[in-house]
C-alpha cells in the first residue's frame, strides 16, 4: 500500500469509531452502557457505517478507473450510465413491487436495481465492445464510441425514469420513488450491507486487475496495444467492477452522486498520479467522504434528516466548477 492508502486508512480508523457515536442522540463512550446503546450501536449505527465505507469505496475506486480509462480528470461513473438505469431498475419496483408475493416483494427494490446495472453492462459490451474487438474504431475511437453510449444509456434512463414518476400509480408511491432517487443510509440495516458488500468487493477485484492495463493505457491506445493490452479484455473488466460497484450503491442506497469525481483528485496530489496507485486509495478516501457526509447529515440540526445525495451534491457542484476553472487555466 503506498503513502495515501496508509493516510486514507488510518483516517478510515479514526472516523469508524467516531461515527458510531455521532447522531441526533450523542453517545458518550464511558458511560455508554444497557440494552438501549447497544442496540442503537450494534443494529443501527454501525451497519450504517459500514455500508456508508463499502459505498465510498466502491464509487471512489470506480471514479480512479473511470478517470484513468477515459484520460479526463472530470470523468465522472455516472457517464457510464449503469447509476440512472440501476435507479430506472429501482423505480420499476415501486411499480411492481406490490404486485409480487410479500417473501418477494421485501427484496424487489436491491433486485430491481441490480436488474437494472446489469442491463446498462449489457448494453455497453454490446454496443462498444464489439467496435473494439473487430478493432472498427480505431485509435481512441473506442474510447469515444463507449463514452457516447453511456450517454446514451443515461439519457434514455432518465427520460424513462422521469416518465415512470410522472405516471406514479399513487401519491405515496410518487413521495417515496423522489426520496429515495435523493439516496441516503437512513434505516439501513445489516441486510443492505450483506447486500451492497460482496458485489462491491468482487467490483474492486475486478478495476484492481484492470489497474496495470489502465497504466499503460495513459501512453496512448496504440501504444498501450503494442505492450499486450487486450482493448476488449479492458473493457470487460471495467463494465463488471464499474457495474458492481455503482449498480451495487444505488440498490441499497439511491443515486449518491460526485464522490467519484471529487475523491481522486484528493487522492492523486499523494501518489505518482497512475491509475494503478490511485485506485486503493481512492476506494479508502471515498469510505471516508461517505461516512463523514453521512454523519454530517445525521447531526444537522434539521426537522428531518437530509438525504445524503443533496448534502454530495451541494458539496460535488462547487467542486466540479472549481476543476473546470482549474481545467480551464491548464492547471489538470
Amino acid at each position: 500500500m503506498n503513502r495515501a492508502g496508509l493516510v486514507f486508512a488510518g483516517l478510515l480508523a479514526v472516523l469508524i469509531p467516531l461515527s458510531l457515536l455521532a447522531g441526533r442522540v450523542w453517545i458518550d463512550p464511558l458511560s455508554a452502557k444497557g440494552a438501549s446503546a447497544t442496540l442503537i450501536l450494534m443494529e443501527l449505527r454501525l451497519p450504517r457505517a459500514v455500508l456508508a465505507v463499502v459505498i465510498g469505496g466502491g464509487l471512489g475506486a470506480a471514479g480512479a478507473a473511470m478517470q484513468g480509462y477515459l484520460r479526463n480528470p472530470l470523468a465522472d461513473p455516472g457517464l457510464f450510465g449503469i447509476a440512472p438505469t440501476a435507479a430506472l431498475g429501482a423505480v420499476a419496483s415501486f411499480w411492481f413491487g406490490p404486485l409480487l408475493p410479500p417473501w418477494i416483494a421485501s427484496w424487489s427494490l436491491p433486485a430491481f436495481a441490480l436488474a437494472g446495472a446489469a442491463l446498462a453492462m449489457a448494453l455497453l459490451a454490446l454496443i462498444a465492445g464489439r467496435s473494439l474487438s473487430d478493432g472498427a474504431a480505431g485509435a481512441g475511437g473506442g474510447i469515444a464510441l463507449f463514452t457516447l453510449a453511456g450517454l446514451m444509456i443515461a439519457s434514455l434512463a432518465g427520460a424513462l425514469t422521469a416518465l415512470a414518476i410522472t405516471l406514479s400509480p399513487s401519491a405515496f408511491a410518487l413521495s417515496q420513488i423522489v426520496m429515495w432517487l435523493n439516496g441516503a443510509l437512513t434505516d439501513r440495516s445489516w441486510n443492505e450491507v450483506w447486500i451492497a458488500a460482496p458485489l462491491v468487493l468482487v467490483g474492486l477485484g475486478a478495476l484492481g486487475f484492470a489497474a496495470r492495463a489502465l497504466d499503460a493505457l495513459t501512453l496512448g491506445e496504440e501504444a498501450a496495444r503494442s505492450l499486450g493490452v487486450d482493448p476488449r479484455a479492458l473493457l470487460w473488466l471495467l463494465i463488471a467492477g464499474i457495474g458492481l460497484t455503482v449498480g451495487a450503491s444505488v440498490a441499497v442506497a439511491g443515486i449518491i452522486g460526485f464522490v467519484g469525481l471529487i475523491v481522486p483528485h484528493l487522492v492523486r496530489p499523494l501518489t505518482d498520479r497512475m491509475p494503478s496507485s490511485l485506485i486503493l486509495p481512492s476506494a479508502l478516501a471515498g469510505g471516508c467522504l461517505v461516512l463523514v457526509a453521512d454523519c454530517a447529515v445525521r447531526i444537522a440540526p434539521f426537522v428531518t434528516e437530509l438525504r445524503l445525495g443533496i448534502a454530495l451534491s451541494l458539496i460535488g457542484a462547487p467542486f466540479f466548477l472549481w476543476l473546470l476553472l482549474r481545467l480551464r487555466r491548464g492547471d489538470l
